[in-house]
């Protein structure tokens, strides 16, 4: 099983809570947005990022100062939004940690796919931004995340059941994610592929509502309570209980597992 999330915006520098123990598995590619950004003027990159003067002029010169080699933070650490600050992973054990770095994988705009302690150096792209020549980054990245997800390059050909056929191993992908990102993979999902999305939410009029802030910090929790339990399976997701959410039945689906949240 491999669980998917958002990355944030905002992030820091910390080279020293964690060691990477790697670099970005798309790093080759990462390089081309980041030349390609670089020849952007400043008014073109704050017209791409939407923001105001300051956040452009920081992350203009991050670009143009850029080494995507030294002095890097792992991306579980750099990312600092609500998701990443409930799931807490600078005082997770040992067992958490090798839990995430197995099963947990961020999507990213400037990165592709990235596992929890690959190395990363703050940036600003989101993946609905138009940028690169190859027009924008849903178009540029393509296939590779989902394979990337997937191991879909890596699998070796198994014996399909009942005829004898070779097929490829069908994957479990946990949906934490924003639609912005969880479409990079959706896209590309074959019949075999089990892709269970967790919506977080409040049963208002008879309809399941989804706030935002809320959602975020529940999955940052359900990335900490899949790694204290050591969930392989979809089944296990079901018994989180955290920050007043419990798994609705009656709302869920084979493709949607619908937690809500009691009313105090």
């Amino acid at each position: 099983m491999k669980i998917i999330i958002s990355p944030a915006k905002k992030m820091n520098v910390d080279t020293d809570t964690l060691a990477p123990s790697g670099l970005p598995v798309f790093l080759e590619k990462t390089e081309q947005l980041m030349e390609w950004m670089r020849r952007l003027s400043l008014a073109e990159a704050k017209a791409l990022w939407k923001c105001n003067d300051r956040i452009a002029e920081q992350n203009y010169r991050r670009f143009q100062e850029m080494d995507l080699r030294r002095n890097l933070t792992p991306a579980v650490i750099a990312y600092e939004g609500i998701q990443y600050q409930y799931m807490a992973p600078a005082v997770f054990g040992g067992a958490e940690t090798e839990y995430i770095q197995e099963h947990l994988r961020i999507l990213s705009g400037f990165y592709g796919v990235l596992k929890p302690f690959d190395g990363v150096v703050p940036y600003r792209l989101e993946m609905q931004a138009k940028a690169s020549e190859a027009g924008d980054l849903y178009r540029f990245w393509g296939e590779k995340l989902y394979r990337e997800i997937t191991d879909r390059d890596r699998k070796k050909p198994v014996r399909g059941s009942g005829e004898g056929e070779v097929g490829q191993k069908s994957a479990v992908i946990l949906n934490l994610a924003s639609k912005e990102y969880s479409r990079c993979i959706e896209k590309y999902l074959q019949p075999e592929d089990a892709f269970l999305t967790v919506t977080f939410g409040e049963l208002i009029g008879g309809k399941v509502k989804q706030k935002g802030t809320f959602a975020k910090m529940a999955r940052g929790e359900m990335v900490r309570y899949l790694a204290e339990h050591q969930v392989e399976e979809p089944e296990g997701i079901k018994g989180f209980d955290r920050l007043g959410y419990h798994f609705a039945e009656e709302q869920s689906t084979e493709k949607e597992y619908v937690f809500l949240k009691q009313k105090e």
